[in-house]
C-alpha cells in the first residue's frame, strides 16, 4: 500500500498570514560582554535553524524585561551564556515560519507569543527565533504583536507567584511590593481576579490606575511605611527583595504567623528562609515556568478582558539600548517592548 504525505494542517486562526522561506541572515541586537546599555548593538547574524520540536518564529515584536538588563550587566543569568556575542531575549510574538511536522498544530502562518529558552538559544531581541513548541501558544486575537510581546515572562510569573504558589482564593489577603510594574500589574490582576484581597506598593502617580485593576489598597512607599499600616496578611508576594536589608525583613512583619513570604529577586537575599523561619512564617523563591498551556489560558483571560497588559513604552529594534536606559530608570509602568518588524 502506499500513502499520501500529510500537507500542513489548516490554519483556523483568522489572523494566519502567508509566509516565506526565511533569509540566512537577520537583524539583532548583540553584545560581546558585560557592561551598560551601550554595548548593545545591532549587528547581522545567521537565521537560527529548528531541530526535533522547536518552532522558527519571525519575531514580529520582543519584550524586554530585568532580567535581560541583568544579565547584559553580567548578573541574571550571563554565567550561563555559551559565548559572546550574545543576543538576548524571552518574550516576544510573532508568526510561525517552520513547525515540527506537517500536521502540528501551530501550522507556518499562526501568529504566536511565548518565551524563548533564552540562554540555551539565542533571544528575541532578532528578527527570527527559535523556540520550543511546548513554550507557546497562539497570540491572543485582541491584541496587536506588541501588546502580546509584553505579556509572557511576566504574566507567566505572575501566574506561577499567585495562583500556583499562593493559591489566590476569595478573603484572602495578599500584599503585592511594586504593583506597578510588568510583574506586579499581572499579579495584582491575577490575585484581584481569584478574589483575594489586595494591597499593593507603588508610587502615588499609579495608585489610581493599580486601583483600576483591582487592588483595594495602594500604599505609596515614598511617603508611608506599609508595615507601619498593614498587618496580618496571609502573602506577600516581594518583587523588589529585601534592598537595603529593609523591605523583605519589614515584609515577615506583616505576615500573620504561618503566613508565605514570596521573594522574586535572584540573589537578593541570600538567607530568607532562615529568618523567615525564625520569625514563624513560610517562604520561598520564585522562577518563571514557561508553559505554553499555561500562557493559552492567560491568552483567553485577556481576549475576554478580564485581564489587561500595559505597554509603557515601544522602541524600534535599533534603539535597544535606549529601552534598557529606560527600563533601568525604574519608573515603568507595565511593560516596555520592541518593535521588530512589520506585523
Amino acid at each position: 500500500m502506499r500513502f499520501r504525505p500529510l500537507r500542513s494542517a489548516p490554519v483556523t486562526d483568522s489572523e494566519s498570514v502567508a509566509v516565506s522561506e526565511p533569509p540566512s541572515e537577520m537583524r539583532a541586537i548583540v553584545f560581546d560582554g558585560a557592561g551598560g546599555p551601550e554595548t548593545l548593538v545591532e549587528a547581522s547574524v545567521p537565521v537560527p535553524s529548528p531541530v526535533l520540536s522547536e518552532l522558527l518564529v519571525r519575531v514580529v515584536a520582543a519584550g524586554v524585561n530585568p532580567i535581560d538588563a541583568k544579565t547584559r550587566s553580567g548578573a541574571g543569568v550571563s554565567s550561563q551564556l555559551p559565548a559572546h556575542p550574545s543576543t538576548l531575549g524571552f518574550d516576544f510574538s510573532g508568526i510561525v515560519v517552520r513547525s515540527p511536522y506537517e500536521a502540528h498544530p501551530l501550522a507556518p502562518g499562526t501568529p504566536v507569543f511565548g518565551m524563548a529558552a533564552f540562554p540555551r538559544t539565542g533571544g528575541s531581541y532578532a528578527e527570527y527565533v527559535v523556540v520550543p513548541s511546548l513554550s507557546v501558544a497562539r497570540k491572543p486575537a485582541s491584541l496587536s504583536h506588541v501588546e502580546a510581546a509584553g505579556v509572557p515572562l511576566a504574566a507567566l510569573t505572575a501566574w506561577g507567584l499567585v495562583v500556583e504558589t499562593a493559591r489566590a482564593h476569595e478573603g484572602q489577603r495578599i500584599l503585592i511590593h511594586a504593583g506597578s510594574g510588568g510583574v506586579g500589574h499581572f499579579a495584582v490582576q491575577f490575585a484581584a481576579y481569584f478574589g483575594a484581597h489586595v494591597t499593593a506598593t507603588a508610587s502615588a502617580r499609579n495608585a489610581g490606575w493599580l486601583r483600576e485593576l483591582g487592588a483595594a489598597v495602594v500604599i505609596d512607599y515614598t511617603t508611608t511605611r506599609f508595615d507601619e499600616v498593614v498587618a496580618d496578611v496571609d502573602v506577600v508576594i516581594d518583587l523588589v527583595g529585601n534592598v537595603g536589608g529593609s523591605t523583605g525583613t519589614r515584609s515577615l512583619r506583616v505576615l500573620r504567623p504561618g503566613g508565605l513570604y514570596i521573594v522574586v529577586p535572584t540573589g537578593s537575599w541570600p538567607d530568607y528562609a532562615e529568618v523567615a523561619d525564625e520569625a514563624g512564617v513560610r517562604a520561598t523563591s520564585f522562577k518563571v515556568v514557561p508553559d505554553g498551556g499555561t500562557l493559552a489560558t492567560i491568552g483567553r483571560l485577556l481576549d475576554s478582558g478580564a485581564v489587561q497588559v500595559y505597554i509603557d513604552r515601544v522602541y524600534d529594534l535599533p534603539e535597544a539600548a535606549a529601552a534598557h536606559r529606560h527600563l533601568e530608570d525604574g519608573h515603568t509602568r507595565g511593560k516596555v517592548v520592541l518593535r521588530v518588524s512589520d506585523d
